[in-house]
């Protein structure tokens, strides 16, 4: 018995060798990473002052790193619903490409790098909001949220809204009303964005057991709740112009790309329950991707700009 139970140590530590550079990199989601780095460039680049280009390309790495180690903590305790949904199934860790145990060791090793590396070479600010970030994504939501309440995407939406913060706070040391808003943005944006996606694939979250809007309240009261979202987002998408963070050219972007919002919303709202197809909720999700990546890099470009003009630059 004894030869056998090493036997299958054996296996299991050549099974854990099978892992490539591109397993663990997947684990870091990076789709997901990529839009973090984004905000949390437009944060930095938004604040008031200079920064030395080195030390905020550490911040960034730093931001992206911790988002990466959330990401393989999720991964990791979602291996068993990950394996049932058709969209999750072939990630790294369901797929057995990556053993939980690497994935565990793999997130905690990056999240503990990402926020002591900040810290020191930074500040302690940002460290502070990138460690609860990460403890709030991968505890608040994915261990307790996403699997008791349908508002699971509202409460832990608040996870993917920190990065523009914390690139703020690594500039500054600080946090503004400015940097608040860019959080705001991107919090009141999640709701309409995920629930778009959770009435097309409301059959995967279903079959994983996981209470997402149109399963609990129905896809009526879903589409609902979507529409009053984005009555809510639209304007607050404006708001840095209102308040003279920005110039009329990100105002009156915003305001047209808010308007769209709420049009994809409406379609959605009108949408008939006998729709199977749910082109509208589809048309959505896209356009709500576009809405915030147009968005932020509008203010990204707004925020150059004044920093050139006020630096003398014409």
């Amino acid at each position: 018995m004894a030869l056998v139970d090493e036997n299958r140590l054996d296996d299991q530590a050549f099974r854990m060798s099978e892992a490539t550079a591109g397993d663990f990199f997947a684990l870091l989601k990076p789709r997901v990473m990529s839009l973090v780095v984004f905000t949390a460039i437009v944060g930095l680049a938004a604040a008031p002052g200079s920064m030395n280009p080195l030390i905020g390309a550490i911040a960034i790495l730093c931001i992206a790193i911790g988002a990466g180690a959330s990401g393989a903590l999720n991964m990791w305790y979602d291996a068993d619903i990950d394996a049932i949904m058709k969209r999750t199934a072939k990630r790294p860790v369901p797929s057995g490409r990556v053993q939980p145990g690497e994935a565990l060791s793999f997130g905690l090793v990056l999240s503990v790098l990402s926020v002591m590396t900040l810290g020191v070479l930074v500040n302690w600010l940002s460290a502070a909001l990138l460690a609860f970030t990460i403890f709030f994504y991968a505890v608040i939501y994915t261990m307790w949220l996403k699997r008791w309440t349908p508002q699971n995407i509202v409460i832990g939406g608040a996870a993917g809204s920190f990065p523009p913060m914390i690139g703020w706070a690594a500039a500054t040391g600080s946090i503004s009303l400015e940097s608040v808003i860019l959080f705001a943005i991107i919090f009141l944006w999640t709701p309409p964005h995920f629930w778009a996606l959770a009435l097309f694939k409301s059959d995967d979250y279903q079959r994983a057991g996981i209470p997402m809007m149109p399963n609990v309240a129905g896809e009526a009261s879903t589409r609902l709740q979507i529409f009053v979202y984005s009555l809510i987002v639209a304007p607050v998408g404006v708001l840095p112009w209102v308040l003279g963070y920005t110039s009329a050219f990100y105002g009156i972007a915003a305001l047209l790309l808010g308007a769209g919002f709420v049009w994809y919303a409406w379609k959605v709202y009108r949408m008939p329950d006998s729709d199977r197809v749910m082109k509208p909720a589809k048309a959505l999700f896209g356009y709500s991707l576009v809405y915030l990546a147009t968005i932020f890099s509008l203010y990204l470009v707004d925020a150059v700009v004044e920093r050139f003009l006020t630096a003398g630059g014409i």
